[in-house]
């Protein structure tokens, strides 16, 4: 069974240098662009992705901001974790790298289950480590075994979890593609058929499918609550929320986290004594910093501009 990433050579270049920095149980790559004298953003990527989702996003936000973006452990170049993926360890390797390499106060921005680790940034970081957090469609409850509102991650993106769990395996240790594929497309899931493809998306050879099973199993946040999480935030938030509804057939949710989700986490924020900022924008994909980076850098630069240093 290989473990590092580094072995499968699966890699492809990119647009940015990329750099490693040893956090002591893990290597953590990333890429940064822009002066280091402008503010520092710190950009997240989604479950399944690496660093280079934002490599349009990134020159965008280089006119403003020294940017960098990072390949959270079990994903990309940095270093796969077996029986090691949770929220509080993902948080906790991002603390030590604003420790070790921003060295200065952030604006963390991160899509999907990285907007829920901004959360926990804004929640659990050291004092003085973040300015504010963008959470870009985050899937707040809707990625936990049992929310304490709406749907949970099985009425979800589960079934998608519960095939790379099936399929894949972790590590890779099953590997079987075309069972994938075919168990994909003849899914009830929108959500699993869209993952249908030919051949093997470079994002998912970089990745470890445990990370999938840890959500289908509830793993991931077993000791870290969304509920009690979103109370403790302590920076300002802007939420994004992107296309959403449910499933006619199944009730299951389309997208990563409901209207009820989206305005329960808000309150549950705001209780907490922060401002936050809400954003709807209905017509966007689940990833807009990859799929509309203009749009994207539109949204966050004036909010990020807008803090406090």
């Amino acid at each position: 069974m290989v473990t590092s990433p580094a072995l499968r050579d699966v890699h492809v270049p990119h647009a940015y240098p990329e750099q490693q920095v040893d956090l002591g149980e893990i290597t953590m790559n990333y890429a940064e662009a822009g002066d280091p004298g402008r503010p520092a953003v710190l950009l997240i990527p989604e479950q399944t992705g690496s660093w280079w989702s934002y490599e349009e996003a990134m020159g965008l936000l280089a006119e403003h901001f020294h940017v960098y973006a990072v390949d959270l452990r079990g994903q990309g170049r940095s270093s796969w974790t077996p029986k090691r993926y949770s929220l509080d360890n993902f948080g906790n390797d991002l603390v030590r790298f604003m420790a070790l390499v921003v060295r200065r106060p952030v604006v963390v921005a991160g899509n999907s289950s990285g907007g829920v680790l901004a959360a926990w940034l804004s929640a659990y970081s050291m004092p003085g480590q973040i300015r504010g957090v963008l959470c870009e469609d985050p899937p707040f409850f809707a990625s936990e075994l049992v929310p304490a509102h709406g749907h949970s991650v099985r009425q979800g993106a589960g079934p998608v979890f519960e095939l790379f769990r099936t399929y894949l395996g972790d590590q890779w240790s099953v590997g079987d593609w075309e069972g994938f594929r075919s168990a994909a497309g003849a899914s009830a899931s929108p959500m699993a058929r869209s993952f249908v493809a030919d051949t093997i998306p470079q994002h998912l050879k970089e990745y470890d499918p445990e990370w999938a099973r840890a959500f289908y199993e509830g793993t991931v946040g077993l000791n870290c609550p969304h509920e009690r999480m979103l109370n403790r935030v302590n920076t300002p938030v802007l939420l994004t929320h992107h296309m959403r509804g449910t499933d006619p057939e199944t009730g299951n949710l389309l997208g990563a986290l409901s209207d009820e989700q989206a305005a329960q986490a808000r309150r549950l924020m705001e209780s907490a004594g922060v401002k936050v900022d809400y954003e709807s924008v209905p017509d966007a994909s689940h990833m807009m910093h990859q799929s509309d980076p203009a749009r994207y850098a539109e949204i966050l630069t004036p909010w990020a501009a807008a803090l406090a240093p």
